[in-house]
């Protein structure tokens, strides 16, 4: 395939490709390693995305709105369809505007999300395996452009799974994950936070399921995820942290 056009990318990592066309895609991917990287990204931002969005379709509708009289409706189809004309022409425009950025969210939820999509892996929870530990804190820091390091928690009884590479709104994420004995994974989440107060007092957030202690320093925010209880998470975010600041 000599070129192919953004809407085909977008086609392609939405899954709406033709069969017949994705063949060719592949081989420019397998070629463009850049272009690969964008919609392995693009992907990433659709998974977070619809772990966190999808659960509102099976919220029920409120009595408000069933209650509102037949000829109403056609007011709000209206509305609706506007909406959806500009949810349309924002994914169309995506790849000018605002690639590779995605809705913004708290940095505790960015963490939650990502530890909800990750930690219940069994084949594949990280990219590089803690057998590859050296490599994997030298590549992470490459990518964020900082240096990094992997907190030791072996003492609290979590040992190191591994890591990944992630895409954020501010740029490439960082992602440790740790397992213990009996398997209940906690994720540090390491981000850089343009524009963010240089604040780094723990704060604390209980995203759905999922147990948040975050702090922020210098141009990066930490965030550290799971589905322990508080004081549980705190006495390892504390640890973390006097690692990453000792």
């Amino acid at each position: 395939m000599n070129s192919v056009t953004e809407a085909e990318l977008h086609a392609y990592v939405d899954g709406t490709l033709l069969e017949g066309s994705r063949s060719g895609i592949e081989a420019w991917l397998a070629s463009h390693p850049e272009d690969a990287e964008r919609l392995r990204a693009y992907a990433e931002q659709n998974s977070l995305l619809r772990s966190l969005y999808n659960p509102i379709l099976d919220e029920p509708v409120p009595a408000a709105l069933l209650a509102v009289r037949p000829r109403a409706w056609k007011g709000y189809a209206a509305a609706a369809a506007i909406f959806a004309l500009g949810l349309g022409l924002g994914w169309l425009v995506r790849g000018i505007l605002i690639a590779p950025q995605m809705v913004p969210l708290s940095l505790a939820r960015q963490a939650a999300t990502a530890h909800i999509v990750y930690a219940p892996e069994v084949r594949h929870p990280v990219e590089v395996t803690v057998d590859q530990e050296e490599h994997l804190v030298r590549w992470l820091s490459k990518r964020l452009g900082t240096t990094l390091k992997a907190p030791k928690l072996g003492p609290l009884g979590y040992d190191l799974v591994g890591g990944r590479l992630l895409s954020g709104p501010q740029g490439p994420v960082a992602h440790f994950m740790y397992q213990d004995a009996r398997g209940q994974r906690l994720t540090l989440y390491v981000s850089r936070q343009k524009g963010e107060p240089r604040d780094t007092a723990f704060r604390f957030s209980q995203e759905d399921r999922v147990s948040v202690f975050y702090w922020v320093d210098g141009d990066f925010g930490y965030a550290l995820s799971g589905e322990v209880r508080r004081d549980q998470l705190l006495k390892v975010a504390d640890a973390v942290y006097k690692q990453l600041n000792p």
